[in-house]
């Protein structure tokens, strides 16, 4: 009897097992499903982040040449205001 009884607990032993070894294989495949869909969002996190990257140097760029067309309009009329007051003077 002492030998059906072990055979009986091995048995009980590897059927536990293998349920324990079910469930760390659905634990793993849920893990990986979950980093898959956080790598997903990381990427198009950064993708948003590259093009309101580059919208933000678009516009920096337009208002730079901006006020530099307008510092270059304020030099001439200055200098013709100066020459101006030469003829004058």
């Amino acid at each position: 009897m002492d030998h059906v009884d072990d055979v009986s607990q091995l048995r009980n032993r590897v059927r536990v097992l293998e349920e324990r070894i079910s469930g760390l294989r659905a634990s793993r495949r849920i893990l990986m499903n979950l980093i898959a869909a956080q790598e997903r969002e990381k990427r198009a996190r950064i993708a948003r982040l590259e093009q309101e990257n580059t919208r933000l140097q678009q516009q920096s760029t337009r208002y730079a040449k901006a006020v530099l067309e307008r510092n270059i309009r304020i030099i001439r009329l200055e200098e013709s205001i100066r020459r101006t007051e030469e003829d004058i003077s």
